[in-house]
């Protein structure tokens, strides 16, 4: 999809940070919390670098999903990674969760109330290794296959992406399926596929985490081409 003049571009990521905030510092091991159940590493600095090229509205957390996961739909079973008692999920939710799902769910019913489509663009890392397994995708760009816009700006990014790095392994929906439980994905459900189209890019952990020159080298791929799929795709 070409974005449009009236189209509306957001930025989010859910897991761009691993603070514990003073009433629950503590509560996991430093050790816990760097891993990737703490944190997306690399996801904050691209979702950044994506709305400093865009002028996106960037919406983001820093607060570890060991405490809240914020990319899972209210009621979901894996909101909560320990047994807190309940009066604590209720807290956690009161002052992390659903002041984040509303920003977002706000932000797109106020765009497409005004007759605008809103491009969300959701921004993650994965492990390469996931239960023993290696996993050899490199970008991961997630979609519903059946959103025609959703393939079609996809297509155009991996084109662009390929056709600039032809070493980097990039797939749609892998690691992850592109129609998991995800703040996208309930976008999709809240609001017609006219007026929202939703896309999640997953950054292979191996960069942020490795050589800084290539992972520097990937970050400014991943800004260039951002900006060549929106006017071309």
């Amino acid at each position: 999809m070409r974005l449009r003049s009236t189209d509306y571009l957001i930025l989010s990521c859910e897991h761009g940070g691993n603070r514990l905030p003073a009433p629950y510092a503590g509560l996991f091991a430093q050790r816990f919390l760097s891993t990737h159940r703490g944190y997306d590493p690399g996801a904050l600095a691209v979702a950044r670098d994506f709305a400093s090229v865009t002028r996106a509205p960037l919406f983001y957390s820093t607060v570890s999903r060991l405490l809240v996961e914020l990319n899972r739909p209210p009621g979901h079973p894996h909101i909560f990674f320990s047994n807190f008692p309940e009066e604590t999920r209720e807290a956690l939710l009161r002052r992390y969760y659903l002041p984040y799902w509303r920003s977002i769910e706000t932000a797109v019913r106020n765009a497409v109330r005004r007759g605008r489509r809103v491009l969300h663009i959701s921004v993650h890392s994965f492990t390469p290794r996931f239960r023993g397994a290696h996993r050899t995708t490199e970008l991961g760009l997630l979609f519903d296959p059946l959103r025609r816009r959703e393939a079609g700006f996809c297509a155009a990014w991996k084109a662009r992406l390929e056709e600039q790095d032809p070493r980097l392994v990039v797939r749609y929906n892998d690691p992850y399926d592109g129609v998991h439980p995800s703040v996208v994905q309930s976008m999709r459900e809240t609001f017609a596929r006219g007026s929202y189209v939703g896309i999640q890019i997953e950054v292979n952990q191996k960069f942020p985490r490795g050589d800084a020159r290539r992972w520097l080298a990937v970050r400014r791929l991943l800004r260039s081409t951002l900006r060549e799929a929106l006017s071309e795709g």
